[in-house]
Order: structure tokens, then C-alpha cells, then sequence
């Protein structure tokens, strides 16, 4: 009988098991030393227990898992996977709406999709949650939304709905519309509508309710963001584009975030006195068209003169359509990056940036188990990911 409970036992999906151990040569926690010979517990898809193998006794009923390496889950700072497909057909690719150059009131909860195989993708390669929504190409494309990569709907992967508001200074707009043509056109346009915003916030607060103006989705989503309550997320990549997103984000007190910031490692003084937060490109992505002089030592430029990095996948044209944080960041190592800040810059410091690091970015109790588990270094190419959990169910796993 108890062999052929066992069997049973066996047979089930790996995911069942709500109890788990892991046990592993060297846990980066992020937030403290590495730990050697250490073991992780995980109850009720919380860390419930991190520390020494001396320190913490794994109890009788725990699943345990054996690894080289741990590390927490992965973080996207900024993609447009879930939206952008992969098989890069229109009926797939939901990243930017061309209708208009100005539409924040376009919600990206309304075109996730959690299914999508490019999401199963990297998963198994240790993303557990991605910043993800409308793409580069628009002044304001539309909406973020925070995810986790795990299997299920969209109401049970999200964590945050709308995150921030996708906008972009520089030459990928006017490839896509006819107005604007130029720099000054496009800092105009945005000026304007962030302006009608102003009054319809000031017009919104009457006390006479009689007053105030029809209730309007595109004011309200900039009004949002005028209040402080969301991030202006620009995408600005030369250096003339950084400076106009300072600009604008000095005149209406935006909560700036630069994203791409290949010409950063110019402007590394004033990005500092602006206090604006930095996604910086994918370390191997192309030196063309806005990102023509971007630099590979960008991330080990800007973090040794004290500017937090978080490193993005960003967006591909062309087939897979999108790339692995987990090589970026590896490529950013090898390019002068310690392997510290390198595994802070997919992990603890996008968890800060986006609001987060109450849940996840490193390895610490009472945090969701959300942790990768390595073969051998996460930043050498022969090293693979033998297991995936998040919020404490295995959902990816092979042999290691």
C-alpha cells in the first residue's frame, strides 16, 4: 500500500506541492550576503524561512529541491511582451494603437494576454514578473501594467493595473505619424495636452458639481499623472530627448522615469540633479536610428557615478520579439558591471522602481516565493534555469 501511494505521490504535478524546500550551494538574497549552504522554505506561496542548512531544519513534509545556485525572481523593468506576440502577425501585435499620436486612456489590462507563448518563454528563464503595456513609437502610447509571468488570467497574474504612462520623445515618433515631424512639434503637442490636463484637474476639484467638466478617459489618465499618482515613463534616447523629458518633467513636476537612455552616460550630472530613475536599453540591443552612439559600459557608467540601474528587454521588430533581461544583464557584467549590481539591476532595483519591493526583488521572509534555480553562474551561457517558482508554485522544472 505504501508503494503505491508513493507512486502516486510521484505522479502528481509538481505545482501541488504548497510546502517546498530548497536547498543550495549559494542563495543571492540581494538584500544581504550570499548565503553558502543554504536552505530556503516556502509555505503558502510566502518565503517562510532563509538562512544557513546549520541554522534552519527542514521539516518532514517538505518537497525538497536541490540547487547550484539561487537567485530571486527575475524583473522586466520595461517590455512590451504579453502585448507584442510572437508569431508577428497584426493580429498579434497589440503594442502601440497608430490612430492617434496621444492616447493614454488606452489600458493595457485590456490587451494582456497571459497566455501568450512568449510569456512561457521567459518564464523559463527565470522572469517572474515584467512591466510590461503600450510600446515606444507614440508621444503617449497608452498604459503600463504590472505582471507576474505565472499561468492563469489576467485578473489572477496582475499586480498593479496601471503602472505608468508609456510616452516617447524622439525620431521613432515621427516615423510612425505624419504630425509631429520634428522635436520642437512633438515637445508642443505633449505641452498641450499636459496643459488641458492641468485645467481639467483644476475644473474637476470645483466644489459645485455643476461645474465641473464631462468626465473625459484621456484627461483623467494624464490628470493621474500630473497628480503624482503614476510615473511619466519616456522613452528618450539621445541625449537632445533626455534633456526634453527633464524639461518636461520640471515644468509639471513629473515623476520621471527615462527609459532607453542610450546617450545617458552624457548627461550623467544632470540626470542625477533631475532625481529622474533610469531603465537603461538592453545591453546588446543595435546602434541605429536614436540609439546610434549608445554604449555597452552604459550600466557600469552610470552606477559607479550613483545612478540606481534597472535594465530592460525593451522591443523587437523581428521574430522572437523580445529579449532575455537574464543575457542583458550578463552582457552588462561582461561590459564592467559587477556581478552584485548585475543581479541588481534585473531584480531589487526594478522592484523599487516600480513600487514592489514589499513583494519581490530579493530573497527575504515574509516576501512571495518567487526564486530561480541555476546549474552552475546565472551570467555564464552554459549555465542553465532547472527550476522556476512563483508566488511558491514550481512552474517551470528540469532535471538539473
Amino acid at each position: 500500500m505504501k508503494k503505491i501511494q508513493l507512486i502516486v505521490l510521484l505522479l502528481l504535478p509538481i505545482s501541488l506541492f504548497a510546502q517546498i524546500a530548497i536547498k543550495a550551494e549559494i542563495i543571492y538574497t540581494v538584500s544581504s550576503s550570499p548565503i553558502r549552504e543554504g536552505v530556503i522554505l516556502i509555505k503558502d506561496g510566502k518565503i517562510k524561512a532563509v538562512g544557513t542548512a546549520a541554522e534552519i531544519k527542514i521539516p518532514e513534509d517538505y518537497k525538497i529541491y536541490l540547487s547550484k545556485i539561487v537567485t530571486p525572481g527575475l524583473i522586466d523593468a520595461r517590455s512590451v511582451i504579453g502585448m507584442s506576440g510572437a508569431m508577428n502577425v497584426a493580429a498579434d501585435q497589440d503594442q502601440l494603437e497608430k490612430s492617434s499620436p496621444i492616447q493614454p486612456e488606452l489600458r493595457a489590462i485590456d490587451a494582456y494576454n497571459p497566455n501568450e507563448q512568449l510569456v512561457k518563454a521567459v518564464r523559463e528563464f527565470g522572469v517572474t514578473t515584467v512591466h510590461t503595456g503600450h510600446g515606444i513609437g507614440a508621444l503617449v502610447s497608452g498604459q503600463t501594467i504590472i505582471v507576474k509571468t505565472k499561468k492563469g488570467t489576467i485578473e489572477t497574474v496582475v499586480i498593479n493595473p496601471f503602472a505608468m504612462l508609456a510616452m516617447t520623445i524622439g525620431p521613432e515618433v515621427s516615423s510612425n505619424f505624419s504630425s509631429p515631424g520634428t522635436k520642437a512639434k512633438q515637445i508642443s503637442m505633449i505641452r498641450t495636452e499636459l496643459l488641458k490636463a492641468q485645467d481639467y484637474l483644476k475644473k474637476m476639484s470645483d466644489k459645485d458639481s455643476t461645474k465641473r467638466p464631462t468626465f473625459d478617459l484621456k484627461m483623467d489618465a494624464l490628470s493621474k499623472m500630473l497628480k503624482g499618482e503614476i510615473k511619466a515613463l519616456i522613452t528618450a534616447n539621445k541625449s537632445v530627448d533626455i534633456m526634453n523629458a527633464i524639461r518636461l518633467s520640471k515644468e509639471f513636476n513629473l515623476k520621471l522615469v527615462i527609459d532607453g537612455a542610450a546617450e545617458a552616460y552624457l548627461l550623467i550630472n544632470e540626470i542625477k540633479a533631475s532625481k529622474a530613475e533610469v531603465i537603461l536599453h538592453a545591453t546588446m540591443a543595435r546602434n541605429d536610428d536614436g540609439m546610434i552612439n549608445m554604449n555597452r559600459e552604459s550600466a557600469m557608467l552610470l552606477t559607479k557615478a550613483g545612478i540606481t540601474v534597472s535594465i530592460e528587454s525593451g522591443y523587437e521588430s523581428y521574430v522572437p520579439k523580445t529579449r532575455v533581461i537574464l543575457f542583458e544583464a550578463a552582457e552588462a557584467v561582461a561590459y564592467g558591471l559587477s556581478f552584485d549590481e548585475g543581479l541588481k539591476a534585473v531584480t531589487i532595483n526594478p522592484a523599487k522602481l516600480l513600487g514592489i519591493d514589499n513583494r519581490v526583488g530579493s530573497i527575504e521572509k515574509g516576501k512571495d516565493a518567487d526564486l530561480v534555480l541555476f546549474n552552475g553562474d546565472p551570467f555564464e551561457y552554459t549555465t542553465n534555469v532547472t527550476s522556476v517558482i512563483i508566488d511558491g508554485v514550481v512552474e517551470y522544472y528540469t532535471a538539473p
